[in-house]
């Protein structure tokens, strides 16, 4: 059973934007953001109670502008989706997550040293150039279960 509900056009929206936002962090730098991907369809508390498939994610809007940078500036997110990260979106969508980012609903890239908040959310951990986050105990408990 997958651990988020998902179409087809999502798996291929999915592998656009973990290559898009981590390409040059390779397979594992592009699965750390498809979990928070996930995770952000998962958790129905804080900024995402609304946020019921990866394509709402995927184009949320919060303080006018796009979530995900990739969205915002074009880049490399309107290119076609590779096989390859079709793979791997599949593969977060239908089952995989790890630290730092196995309950991360945030990431950036701070080009310095991560704080060790973000936002008032604890840092989980860091790969290569992105930070990530997730929530306080207790603010947020479904993405724990997912």
């Amino acid at each position: 059973m997958p651990r988020v509900n998902y179409r087809s056009y999502e798996v291929d929206e999915m592998a656009r934007m973990m290559r898009a936002e981590a390409e040059g962090e390779g397979k594992q730098g592009m699965l750390y953001v498809g979990n928070v991907i996930v995770n952000r369809c998962a958790a129905t508390c804080l900024d995402f109670k609304d946020v019921n498939t990866i394509h709402d994610v995927i184009f949320q809007v919060q303080g006018g502008n796009y979530s995900f940078e990739a969205v915002q500036k074009g880049n490399v997110f309107y290119q076609r989706a590779r096989e390859f990260e079709k793979r791997l979106a599949k593969q977060n969508l239908d089952y995989w997550r790890d630290h730092p980012a196995k309950f991360a609903l945030w990431y950036f890239n701070p080009h310095a040293p991560c704080p060790p908040t973000w936002y008032d959310q604890p840092h989980s951990g860091q790969f290569k150039e992105h930070c990530f986050y997730e929530p306080k105990p207790g603010t947020c408990d479904s993405v724990y279960s997912g």
